[in-house]
């Protein structure tokens, strides 16, 4: 058993979809979330600059001396989680390969999407970890820059012309492609699930990489012994930028109000 702390960061508020998984799953954890609010989105930004703020943003979790650390960040797992593991003695759990594997293991007619930012489609590593699990799966990769700006400022919901709009722009090749499994590539993308649901059809099963990234941390954590002996955890949340504006939307993507402190952090200092 291991009572310390489990960190988890993104670029934002997306990992709290990742966060919310870990924390149903392991309810008797404490967590530290690390969100860079102040330099959000990482998507746009290109591989040396999202290496340099994920080293930073892990650096800053090591300071409470986690057991391990979860990316629930799409772009930092597909661009920096083999610099990050090289770099750290710890386990260090991205979000790609586990994604990678459910859509490989849910695919009927061998063609799966990933939709995930441009640094992420950039990278090719989603079509390089599903080649390397079944190499006949065709994939479609579809960058979508916007998605990650509007539901930062809260715009998800089915019934919003501007989101429907641009989802049918990103999300019709894909359709037109015939994919049957598509990869919701960016830990925000969760909260436009309902969105890309209602534009690529109820036969399109839609993988959450959040979830599937925290189901595989549990399952390997658990497997090292590595889990905490306490009925009830805690949650600390960091943020480079607002913590009010954090507290106001941190709320939808927990499905709760948030239960611990928010706390600014000068990130540039790690």
């Amino acid at each position: 058993m291991d009572p310390r702390p489990i960190g988890v960061f993104d670029s934002g508020l997306g990992g709290l979809t990742a966060l919310r998984e870990l924390r149903r799953l392991l309810p008797g954890e404490h967590f530290i979330y690390f969100g860079d609010t102040g330099r959000v989105p990482y998507g746009g930004k290109g591989r040396e600059i999202i290496q340099h703020y994920a080293r930073q943003d892990v650096a800053f979790l090591r300071s409470f001396d986690p057991k391990a650390i979860v990316i629930a960040c799409g772009t930092v797992s597909a661009n920096a989680l083999a610099e990050l593991t090289g770099d750290n003695d710890l386990p260090i759990f991205g979000v790609v390969g586990p994604a990678a594997q459910a859509a490989a293991a849910a695919t009927r007619n061998g063609r799966v999407g990933v939709i995930a930012t441009a640094a992420s489609i950039r990278s090719g590593a989603y079509e390089g970890q599903i080649a390397q699990l079944a190499p006949r799966i065709k994939v479609c990769p579809q960058a979508c820059p916007l998605f990650v700006p509007l539901v930062e400022n809260g715009r998800f919901r089915p019934g919003d012309k501007v989101v429907e709009l641009v989802a049918e722009e990103y999300l019709a090749p894909l359709r037109q492609a015939g994919v049957d499994t598509l990869v919701l590539g960016c830990t925000h993308y969760p909260l436009l699930r309902a969105v890309i649901a209602q534009t690529m059809g109820t036969e399109v099963t839609l993988i959450d990489t959040g979830a599937v990234c925290a189901d595989h941390a549990v399952r390997t954590l658990s497997a090292q012994g590595l889990l905490a002996d306490r009925a009830q955890g805690s949650c600390r949340y960091f943020v480079s930028d607002s913590t009010q504006d954090f507290a106001r939307l941190a709320s939808i993507f927990l499905e709760g109000d948030i239960a611990g402190e928010v706390t600014r952090v000068e990130i540039e200092n790690y």
